[in-house]
């Protein structure tokens, strides 16, 4: 049985199961398993392929420094190239405005004919600034001095503490006496002055004081009135609740609404 094909791919005749390409007998989603065998897991690999990465040509001779480095446009390698700073678009939109041009053909004429550069940013400052260091700059921690081992042997922190503690507690003092004195009373200041104690403070009359009102709602306060008065008139209301607050000392309960209590000794 014979076929013929434009491809580049070797065609094979293999009876019922019709042709096949060489490349069918290499993919392996193509294929069987066969039995008792492994699965192979090679690839054929194309004639003079080889792996890697090719290695670049980099001579980097002293004949090549003095020429130039290739690829670089200057002369030596640690030449600086300084990059040219952006125009400043803002600045010139400022300056033609404040000149009196507004149309557009008025502010290109403007650009063309004015430039403004930006500044260099504080980062791009520091690139290419170079600190040259001094030969005799040593780098890392200094070392810590030594703790003179007389001072702990004399115990010297222990009492230079204790002194600070002493200060701190006289400035203390004198604080306190400064306070006391500035608020204290005049009659206290002088010699053979009485003091008043809390009893001879409750000896003394007391002007009696009615208790403030329990706070109500303004509009209560003022317009509203009971619908409905139990009481006779506002001395039997008031007798009333002096006997109630007198018999609920002998009763249960927080509001003394409760039973009452048996006598206790």
């Amino acid at each position: 049985m014979a076929a013929s094909f434009d491809t580049p791919y070797t065609y094979t005749a293999t009876g019922d199961l019709g042709i096949q390409r060489d490349t069918m007998l290499n993919n392996e989603l193509l294929l069987r398993d066969q039995l008792g065998r492994p699965k192979r897991r090679g690839y054929l690999s194309a004639d003079g392929f080889t792996f890697g990465r090719p290695n670049e040509r980099r001579d980097n001779s002293a004949g090549d420094a003095l020429r130039g480095w290739s690829g670089t446009t200057s002369s030596l390698p640690f030449h600086h190239q300084e990059k040219k700073a952006e125009r400043d678009f803002m600045s010139l939109n400022r300056a033609a405005v404040q000149a009196g041009l507004v149309t557009a053909p008025e502010h290109y004429e403007f650009r063309a004919t004015h430039d403004v550069r930006r500044r260099a940013s504080g980062e791009e400052k520091k690139r290419t600034r170079f600190r040259r260091i001094p030969p005799t700059m040593v780098f890392g921690i200094s070392t810590r001095p030594s703790t003179p081992i007389f001072d702990l042997l004399e115990h010297k922190y222990q009492d230079r503490w204790q002194q600070q503690r002493r200060q701190q507690e006289l400035a203390k003092k004198q604080e306190d006496t400064k306070r006391r004195s500035r608020t204290a009373p005049p009659l206290c200041q002088r010699s053979g002055a009485v003091y008043s104690t809390r009893a001879s403070l409750l000896k003394t009359y007391q002007n009696p004081v009615d208790p403030a009102p329990l706070w109500q709602m303004p509009r209560f306060a003022r317009n509203a009135q009971p619908h409905l008065q139990t009481f006779r008139s506002a001395r039997n209301r008031d007798e009333a609740i002096a006997h109630f607050e007198h018999d609920g000392i002998s009763r249960k309960g927080t509001l003394g609404h409760g039973v009452y209590e048996t006598a206790k000794s």
